[in-house]
């Protein structure tokens, strides 16, 4: 069949939130003026470049794929013409991708290597004819037609695929544990509840390429003995969900999923199981306790469940991401895998790049690639040319990494070494402006909300270090409190039930790790030199500035700002509530914050 000129839209839910349902009909439309009926328009997944959406590629036989940001309606018209026509790209909508399939050549010059992304900004989700041209599912087939259980296993234990959800543990040995039970009734679940604050790793994957998970669960469950597998997604997650109904359906039309796949009489169903949000049930019991329709809570380890699982049967749970890995490692072999990364962490990673950078966005790069890499060279750079402060990798389990350790190879163990995790992939950067006791804060006060409860160091514990941190960062916090803040922080690791609880002090552990002058500063001055900590804040008026205008005392919630002379106003600092509504509307720059 001759090949066609296509334009892909991203259409995945930042696309979508940022217009590109316009830009799809204005493309269409453009086209349609033009009389280039045979030029086809798809949706697709997002490509990772979410601070320009909407985004699309056109490719024309012949030439190089072309990518276009801030395509709004107009843009997209201008972009129709500079292909099909006589116009010019206007220069801001140029984008130049620094990323290559990993299973593909290319020039080897690109610091992003896409092996779990490989397919999304590429395929039509809601269309599996678009994955079966990207070789899917030949991975099941060429698995259930050439290979036994053990084979499979052994290929994947040999590639060094380790999970990416946090934990790290070797995807082929946790496969191979549910394989030794003797049981006939066995479960493998994908574990799509992605609960850390700025991630979006798990649900970009769903949203562009579903395939890839469910031909992953069914090799796995092929090689582990199961033929029942379930999704556990978030009801957050619309977009996923609709698209991974769909896909099912698809799968089941042809045969991919059901009964004897491929004539080999293996059977293999698929299920969705809707969460509630909770991010306690990121941790492998809870989320099982929860699809059993329980309350979602861990319980102690062991028995694990690829002993004693979903129905007290033997059960494997795989995150989104790690599961995307399987049908490219099973096509191109361990070796393959093994080859990208560290001697320790094999493959790629893919992070959710956010926070005070230039090109938030998905990044998947090769383990051991640096955070300077990242976040300069891929990332673009701090925002507004403010100097970087520190990194916050693995989500409210992680840490923070400072500009000492910017030059540190992103990999397992290195993290761990400086105080840090992996995660999941959330990467949230921070500048200068960005206080480091108020962030840990935030996250603790995430992770001390988000308790289950179940056990007493992270019930008790966290909130108690939630509100010493409190005291701290409204100026009424004493030096002892930073001895007890590390005290707590420490017992809760060593006593919580969980993985979660055991690392919600890590925020504040870190910080004050690196920032202990910042803490310092605090408790002793009651200063917060960024001005972050509202609690700390003072606004006074400049009475040679005030013209009397009456804006900030018609915005005050509590009445605290008095006339003391015409024309001059003045706040009642034992009234303030320090909102900032005052400064925010004045015209004339007579508030200043202290």
């Amino acid at each position: 069949m001759e090949a066609k000129p296509e334009i892909l839209v991203g259409m995945a839910t930042c696309g979508i939130a940022a217009g590109a349902k316009n830009t799809f009909n204005a493309l269409e439309k453009a086209l349609k003026k033009k009389g280039m009926s045979d030029v086809k328009v798809s949706p697709v997944g997002c490509i990772g470049s979410c601070y320009c959406e909407p985004t699309i590629q056109v490719n024309i036989p012949g030439q190089a794929p072309a990518y276009y940001g801030y395509v709004d309606e107009a843009a997209a018209g201008i972009i129709v013409d500079s292909h099909f026509g006589e116009g010019e790209v206007p220069e801001r909508n140029m984008l130049e991708i620094g990323f290559e399939r990993a299973d593909q050549e290319g020039s080897g010059k690109k610091r992003q290597k896409r092996i779990a992304l490989r397919n999304c900004g590429s395929v039509d989700p809601q269309n599996i004819m678009d994955y079966i041209a990207y070789r899917g599912y030949e991975a099941l087939g060429k698995v259930l037609e050439q290979k036994d259980p053990d084979s499979v296993l052994e290929i994947i234990k040999k590639s060094g695929l380790r999970g990416r959800g946090g934990g790290g543990y070797p995807t082929g040995y946790k496969w191979h544990a549910t394989a030794l039970q003797p049981a006939k009734e066995k479960y493998i679940i994908c574990n799509a509840d992605e609960g850390d604050p700025g991630a979006f790793m798990d649900r970009s994957i769903l949203e562009g390429d579903p395939h890839s998970v469910l031909e992953a669960m069914a090799i796995g469950g092929y090689a582990t003995g199961a033929n029942q597998g379930i999704i556990y997604i978030r009801a957050e997650y619309p977009l996923a969900i609709e698209r991974l109904k769909i896909a099912i359906a698809q799968a089941k039309e042809l045969g991919l999923l059901g009964e004897n796949i491929f004539g080999s009489g293996f059977d293999f169903s698929i299920e969705l199981r809707l969460g509630a949000g909770a991010f306690v049930c990121g941790e492998e019991t809870a989320l099982i306790h929860s699809v059993e329709g329980e309350r979602g809570e861990p319980t102690k380890k062991p028995p694990y469940p690829s002993v004693s699982g979903y129905k007290e049967k033997p059960t494997t749970v795989n995150n989104v991401e790690t599961l995307a890995n399987v049908p490219s490692i099973i096509l191109n072999g361990a070796d393959w895998f093994a080859g990208i990364g560290t001697e320790k962490s094999k493959g790629t990673k893919v992070f959710a790049l956010v926070g005070k950078v230039n090109r938030v966005g998905l990044v998947e790069v090769p383990m051991g690639t640096t955070l300077r890499e990242i976040i300069y060279d891929i990332g673009g750079g701090i925002n507004n040319d403010k100097e970087f402060r520190a990194v916050q990798t693995g989500g409210p389990s992680g840490g923070v990494i400072t500009v000492e350790h910017l030059d540190t190879p992103i990999d397992y163990d290195s993290l761990k070494e400086i105080g840090s995790m992996m995660g999941s992939g959330g990467m949230i950067v921070m500048d200068e402006t960005d206080c480091m006791v108020n962030i840990a804060k935030f996250y603790l006060g995430f992770t001390q909300e988000e308790s289950c409860g179940k056990c007493t160091p992270c019930r008790i514990g966290t909130k108690r270090m939630y509100e010493i941190l409190d005291q701290i960062t409204k100026g009424e916090g004493q030096f002892e409190d930073l001895e007890k803040l590390e005290r707590l922080g420490n017992n809760i690791k060593l006593s919580a039930l969980c993985g979660l609880g055991q690392t919600a002090p890590n925020p504040v552990l870190s910080t004050m790790k690196y920032f202990r002058e910042e803490y310092e500063r605090h408790v002793t001055d009651h200063k917060c030199d960024t001005g972050s900590c509202k609690g700390m804040r003072t606004y006074r008026i400049f009475e040679d500035k005030c013209i009397g205008c009456r804006a900030c005392v018609k915005v005050c919630p509590v009445h605290c700002i008095k006339m003391v002379q015409k024309p001059a106003h003045r706040i009642d600092q034992t009234m303030c509530t320090k909102c900032g509504a005052c400064f925010a509307v004045c015209k004339y720059e007579a508030i200043v914050v202290e």
